[in-house]
Parts: C-alpha cells; sequence; structure tokens
C-alpha cells in the first residue's frame, strides 16, 4: 500500500510529506493525464512565470531562511534553494495555476513554490480513484523509482505529500508538453529531428537499464518537451525494478507492444529496445509501424515484423529500424550500438 494508505515497513518509499487537507480543492477527473481539461477551476489563480523567467530563490527578507538541499527527491535542482530539509510539504506551500490536463485519477495543475517561485507541475490524485482502480502498489512503484531516476531527458518527481483525499506529486514542468501533441501537429518530424529525439530517449534509457529499470510504456504520450526543445521521459507506471530475472506482465499500449509480450513470453529490456525503434518509425512516419484495423491485426503484423518503408526514409533509417525491430529480443543491438549508429552519429546535433 501506498504510505498515507495503510501502514507498511516492507519498502522505504522517498521522504513522506504530510498537508492539511484543502478543503475547496476540486475532485474533478477523467481520462488522459496529460490531455487537455476542459472546465476545471484551480484552487488557486496566480500568474506563473515560465521556468527560463522563474528566480532561482526568493529575495524576501520575511522568508524564513534558506539552504541548499542535497536530497534529489526534494530539490528541483542541486543549486536551487528550496526550504529547509526538515519542511513539511502542503498544498498552501504552493501558488495553483491553470490544470495542464486530467485524467482518471486526477488532474496536472501549473504551479509554483512560494518561497523559492519554482514552477512545477502538480499533479494531483484522487485516493478513492486509485484504491477503487486497485492502483496504489503500481503508484507507490511509480514514485519510488522516478524518484531515484536523476537525468537531463528523465522528468524529475521532485518530492509529494498527501491529505486524506489526495495525493500530490511534485513533478518538473515541461513547457512544449508532449511530443505526441507536436508530433500530431507537423505530421511526422524530419530526420535530424527524429535523430535528436531518438538519441535522446536513447541516454535517458541507456541510464534506467544500467540501475536495471525497465520502462515499458514508451510511446509520444509519455514524452515531455521542455522549453528548449529537449525531451523527458515520463510517466513510469508500468516501469519495474528487474535485476536478472524476466517480467511477464503484459503492459504497455498496443502498436507498441513487443513480440515477447505478444506471446506472452517472460521480457527484459529489451522491449525498450523494441519500443525505441516503433518510437523511431512514428517520429519519421508519422504513425507506427504495426498500426492496424483491430487488435488481432495488430498482433498479426507485430508477431510477422510486417515492416514497410515509405520512399521518404532514408535508407540509413530503414538500416537501424530493421536492426532493432527483431522479433527474437536476444537479436536486438544494444543501446550503446544504436548511439553508435551513423544515423544517428551524424544527425542527432
Amino acid at each position: 500500500m501506498l504510505p498515507g494508505f495503510a501502514q507498511d515497513s516492507r519498502w522505504p518509499p522517498p521522504p513522506i510529506r504530510t498537508a492539511d487537507e484543502h478543503a475547496k480543492e476540486n475532485d474533478a477527473s477523467s481520462a488522459g493525464l496529460h490531455r487537455p481539461a476542459q472546465g476545471i477551476s484551480p484552487a488557486v489563480k496566480a500568474p506563473l512565470r515560465p521556468p527560463a523567467m522563474a528566480p532561482l530563490c526568493s529575495n524576501e527578507t520575511s522568508r524564513p531562511p534558506l539552504r541548499e538541499l542535497s536530497d534529489p527527491a526534494q530539490s528541483p535542482r542541486d543549486h536551487i534553494a528550496w526550504p529547509a530539509k526538515s519542511h513539511v510539504w502542503k498544498l498552501v506551500d504552493f501558488d495553483i495555476g491553470r490544470p495542464l490536463g486530467s485524467g482518471k485519477f486526477g488532474t496536472v495543475y501549473l504551479a509554483r513554490e512560494k518561497q523559492s517561485k519554482y514552477v512545477v507541475a502538480l499533479k494531483v490524485l484522487q485516493k478513492k480513484q486509485l484504491v477503487k482502480a486497485r492502483v496504489e502498489y503500481q503508484l507507490r512503484r511509480e514514485i519510488e523509482i522516478q524518484s531515484h531516476l536523476h537525468h537531463k531527458h528523465i522528468l524529475r518527481l521532485y518530492g509529494y505529500f498527501y491529505d486524506e483525499k489526495r495525493v500530490y506529486l511534485i513533478i518538473e514542468y515541461a513547457s512544449e508538453g508532449e511530443l505526441y501533441k507536436k508530433l500530431t501537429d507537423q505530421g511526422r518530424f524530419d530526420e535530424p529531428t527524429s535523430a535528436k529525439y531518438i538519441y535522446q530517449v536513447a541516454l535517458a534509457l541507456q541510464m534506467m537499464h544500467r540501475k536495471h529499470i525497465i520502462h515499458r510504456d514508451l510511446k509520444p504520450e509519455n514524452i515531455l518537451v521542455d522549453h528548449n526543445g529537449d525531451l523527458k521521459l515520463a510517466d513510469f507506471g508500468w516501469s519495474v525494478h528487474a535485476v536478472a530475472s524476466r517480467r511477464r506482465t503484459l503492459c504497455g499500449t498496443l502498436d507498441y507492444l513487443a513480440p515477447e509480450m505478444v506471446q506472452h513470453l517472460p521480457h527484459d529490456a529489451a522491449v525498450d529496445i523494441w519500443t525505441l525503434g516503433v518510437l523511431m518509425y512514428e517520429c519519421l512516419v508519422g504513425q507506427p509501424p504495426f498500426e492496424a484495423d483491430g487488435t488481432s491485426a495488430t498482433y498479426e503484423r507485430i508477431l510477422r515484423v510486417d515492416l514497410h518503408f515509405p520512399d521518404h526514409v532514408s535508407r540509413a533509417a530503414q538500416d537501424l529500424l530493421s536492426q532493432i525491430l527483431r522479433k527474437n529480443p536476444d537479436q536486438r543491438p544494444s543501446l550503446e550500438v544504436i548511439l553508435a549508429h551513423p544515423w544517428i552519429a551524424t544527425r542527432h546535433t
């Protein structure tokens, strides 16, 4: 059970932050957490500056003394001064702005920590919905994994707190939103842009795999874009820490499922290699490579690796995709080999 639901001493979670219930907070929830939310009034309306404009620390003399935090689960960046380490987070510590998206379990708001003026995304999850869907453990695992992943291309989880009705996640704000929206707006990306994106995601996966963490749900909807146009891998709800073992859970998104998952076979980090290839194809073409009418037809195309390339896809890109999208996971290249491939090495900058 997630801390705040029941006592459980078997797992040491990231530092727990308690909060008083905010009586006027909205209970809105609908599908698609990162999709634009309609008709949602945030609890507090306050102007928020974009990340580039937000000061790194407050100069107000009336504030209590600030000091640097060494705990990465609490501090957005190592050089930013937030409240002292003993500080207990509460909802009143944040100015709440517009909703960024809404989903089945709650809403994501743009927010600003009052003392540091640092802009973040505040993910507000309804405990009642989490319990009803029996995903408390999944959320707990997501918090545990994401709070310990510190990489420039992985969305940071700075901390969390909770009250009687809700769990609040303090998350890095990526101002340009989902990669999916960017891809939908443009139709497809050119090869230099696609190579840059695959390079950045591969670096994030490389770091995760070194820590024996498998993402298992890589797709454009789970990748965000920051104000510099760089990618941030997000949504670790299906991620798992697997040391020298294979998993059997069927998870992820239909068009991105690896053959071994479709066949309900044990899987390992090679599923992330497969989904990286599917992502690369979708960036270049504008749609997943094995898209078909219906689940069965999609499964069939995946298992046959029924791969076709439009004329505009370069031979170098085709070569890399043909290496990555192999039915046998043992035949897929490592992330190191992928990063060194000419298609990426000559285009990603």
